[in-house]
């Protein structure tokens, strides 16, 4: 459902973009098959009837009191989402629909304003229908904004920044007023002899900041009321059957609808959700004016964490998708990335990761190097993936090199470690990896470590990873100088 950029944004958009802080949505940048595809529009769709059931259940709360009084404002599209007929008595809506342009025209031209519209009393339990043009991208999609005096809340039923088809929310206040101001201007372009009577009723609710006790019940009552996944089911076991029906003979080796995929995804989603609720409820924290400055450090620290944990439950979700996806029907879309600027962009993290266990390390590359053919969120998330794996077998004192140069077409990309000279042993030798040997496997796809409790993609995975980024691992397991991995990774045609 992809359509061209409007005059203006639609819900989607804005709710998409103050959520990636650079790449957290748009780490699905990768253009789908008409079967992933499928899944995701039944997920998301799956999200948004969750999304409704949890809305009224706050709804309820926020109008406890029986006086009869006004309890908030709901602006939807295409049709109302409030069905309890106790709660529509309590709330106004509008509802955004789309109409033929000769409709719209129409009442542009002839419909008049009442004189002293300021002075007329809509009753709550009422509703109201605004026009939207049907060439309006936003028309295409299903959304709610939602005002009351304890929180504001907006989300949609649209497309992420890939123009993948997604359930996207936010409470963060300024994100709710962006939309409303969207909403507004269409409003004012279209000449809507209404648009008093809701902006006043915007003002009387405004854009409240939620209680952060309102934000983490909403997550839990949308994994609460979310549906048993059979729709989902069916369309990855129709996916399964079509690739069944047409195999190929040079595609790699792929892991079919399994319960370790299955498992590995229901994972990622459940860690990842409670985490965006955090980072989210952080956020809105730090706007504030008030706080001091060991405050602000500590939750810059939370939301960083956070992020950290979101991408890697983000790349472990990708290598499910791709572990269940021959190459031919890779959902992966390359693009001109200059690796130069992601390893400097990257090393300072990678360093302060590192220096967690006492480690240090270093990239050494030459001051030019053309650009690779790959997805820059996905390989700087296995990249770094690589190096928190490669850091948790070293003794303290380790030194870790990556070094990048040109060989031939490709870029090769090496990681290698040795101990440092103030550790007591010869500086350049290498040491033997003290938890090498202890790591087990967890079924088809992970790899555990239990001295650290850590969780990883195996290193079959990983290669699936790097051929869908159009690359390749090389992984070297020398007895006496430890783990080496050397990556290829190619170089944009024509840019040598």
């Amino acid at each position: 459902m992809s359509v061209q950029k409007w005059l203006l944004p639609t819900v989607s958009e804005i709710i998409a973009q103050s959520e990636s802080q650079g790449a957290d949505d748009a780490a699905l940048c990768a253009k789908s098959t008409d079967g992933s595809m499928a899944v995701e529009c039944v997920k998301a769709s799956q999200q948004w009837q969750s999304a409704i059931a949890s809305v009224e259940h706050l709804l309820h709360e926020a109008v406890t009191v029986n006086d009869g009084s006004l309890g908030g404002l709901v602006l939807t599209c295409p049709s109302p989402i409030i069905s309890d007929p106790a709660l529509n008595s309590r709330f106004q809506t509008w509802i955004f629909t789309p109409q033929m342009l000769e409709v719209v025209l129409a009442g542009m031209l002839f419909q008049l304003p009442p004189a002293k519209d300021e002075h007329i009393l809509i009753p709550p339990n009422s509703s109201h229908s605004l026009p939207l043009l049907p060439i309006d991208p936003i028309a295409a999609e299903q959304f709610c904004l939602v005002l009351t005096n304890k929180f504001s809340l907006v989300m949609v039923l649209g497309e992420n920044l890939a123009n993948q088809p997604a359930f996207l929310f936010s409470f963060d206040p300024e994100v709710v007023q962006q939309v409303w101001d969207c909403l507004k201007l269409r409003m004012l372009l279209m000449h809507q002899p209404q648009f008093g009577q809701l902006d006043a009723l915007v003002e009387q609710f405004g854009f409240a900041a939620p209680d952060y006790r309102t934000v983490m019940k909403f997550s839990r009552l949308m994994l609460k009321y979310l549906p048993m996944q059979e729709e989902t089911r069916h369309a990855k076991e129709r996916l399964r059957i079509t690739k069944a029906t047409h195999p190929m003979s040079d595609a790699p080796s792929t892991i079919s609808k399994s319960d370790d995929v299955e498992l590995l995804q229901a994972f990622a989603h459940e860690v990842r959700t409670p985490l965006t609720t955090i980072r989210m409820l952080t956020r809105l924290l730090l706007k504030r004016k008030d706080l001091c400055p060991d405050v602000i450090k500590r939750l810059e620290y939370i939301d960083h964490e956070c992020t950290e944990q979101i991408d890697r439950m983000e790349l472990l979700f990708r290598a499910a998708e791709i572990e269940t996806t021959d190459e031919k029907s890779c959902t992966v879309q390359l693009t001109t990335t200059s690796l130069t600027q992601l390893l400097q962009d990257s090393l300072p993290r990678w360093q302060k990761q590192a220096s967690r266990r006492n480690l240090t390390l270093d990239v050494r590359m030459p001051q030019q190097m053309p650009p690779v053919e790959s997805d820059p969120t996905m390989l700087d998330r296995i990249l770094t993936g690589l190096i928190e794996n490669f850091t948790r077998n070293l003794p303290a004192g380790s030194h870790i090199e990556l070094q990048a140069i040109p060989a031939g077409n490709q870029i090769k990309v090496q990681l290698k470690h040795f101990v440092d000279a103030e550790s007591g042993k010869q500086d350049g030798m290498r040491s033997q990896p003290q938890n090498s040997n202890k790591r087990k496997q967890i079924g088809q796809l992970l790899m555990f470590q239990p001295e650290t409790g850590s969780i990883c993609l195996n290193h079959s995975v990983t290669k699936n990873i790097f051929q869908a980024l159009g690359g390749k691992l090389i992984v070297k397991q020398r007895p006496q100088q430890g783990e080496e991995l050397t990556i290829f990774l190619p170089i944009v045609k024509g840019k040598k």
